[in-house]
């Protein structure tokens, strides 16, 4: 099904009798105004002047392009709800099934909100993004005086998450978010910091301690930046204390990782941890699973800032 008949699915709000322009036109050249980093309603009318061919392909236009006051009256009433469905179900069809693909979930001001204001006001939104497709598939605003904690779940929800990889930065490692994603029948892969320090000090010594089952090293050179990445794992059960085991449903792997970037003269050093419900995986694995990770940063967020 093409794009334009998901949104002839939304039923029209307006008065019958007083609209000269279909409600798909309108919301698709909103569309792909957004998508060509136009702002406010006059780029909608000036995306739809400059590239009247294009969006002739998708849209009517029985009565020309639409207004910028027309643009600014639909999408002020529209529910916002709607269009995300409308999007979701294009993008899930797009990709195909998410399952053995990675979901990143991660959080991110958006531009023009200062990064050090307080609270999460106006724009700081939850993204999941398919790391294989390079496609965002679900989103949830963060209310005020909140963090992602609080959107997580829902947004976890939504997503049919079944035998593919869920992973989160250190502020979605809790017990509850783990539980929710096995339930799903999805696995997980969460960054793990002092947040949860009596695992993240288990975790550390067992590193310490034990020699790993697979190590894999990989290297990366780009823009005159070189980073070396080594991956380590241990398998949880060996290692770990059995109360951290248990409180962390299907806990199977540990993972280090610790990366070395070069910038000119300046060197860096980083070591992260990991925690998998997946087991019998090489180092290699995990370690393009920590890299997918970074791609909602890459590919997505850096767009905002």
């Amino acid at each position: 099904m093409d794009i334009q008949e998901y949104f002839g699915s939304i039923e029209d709000f307006r008065m019958e009798n007083k609209c000269i322009h279909k409600l798909s036109d309108i919301l698709l050249i909103g569309l792909f105004t957004y998508l060509s980093n136009g702002e406010d309603y006059e780029d909608m009318v000036l995306f739809g002047q400059s590239h009247r061919d294009f969006v002739q392909a998708f849209c009517e236009l029985e009565n020309g392009i639409p207004s910028h006051d027309t643009f600014n009256r639909v999408f002020s009433l529209l529910n916002p709800d709607l269009l995300r469905c409308c999007l979701n179900d294009y993008g899930k069809d797009l990709i195909g099934l998410l399952s053995e693909k990675q979901i990143c979930l991660d959080g991110k001001k958006l531009k023009g909100v200062s990064p050090t204001s307080k609270s999460n006001r106006g724009l700081y939104i939850v993204n999941a993004w398919v790391a294989e497709n390079r496609l965002c598939i679900g989103q949830k605003k963060v209310e005020g005086k909140s963090n992602e904690i609080t959107v997580l779940p829902d947004l976890i929800k939504e997503i049919d998450i079944e035998e593919a990889v869920v992973s989160i930065d250190a502020i979605g490692c809790q017990q509850e978010i783990v539980q929710q994603i096995m339930s799903q029948k999805g696995y997980y892969f969460l960054a793990l910091k002092q947040n949860q320090s009596e695992l993240y000090q288990d975790v550390v010594g067992s590193f310490k301690a034990c020699l790993p089952e697979s190590t894999k090293e990989e290297w990366e050179y780009e823009r005159g930046r070189f980073e070396v990445r080594q991956c380590s794992i241990l398998s949880a059960k060996d290692v770990l204390l059995e109360e951290n085991i248990a409180q962390w449903a299907g806990l199977k792997t540990i993972v280090k990782i610790e990366a070395t970037r070069v910038i000119g003269a300046k060197q860096s050093r980083e070591t992260r941890y990991y925690i998998s419900d997946e087991e019998d995986q090489p180092a290699s694995y995990y370690n393009a699973l920590a890299r997918g990770h970074w791609g909602i940063e890459n590919h997505l967020h850096w767009l905002w800032m």
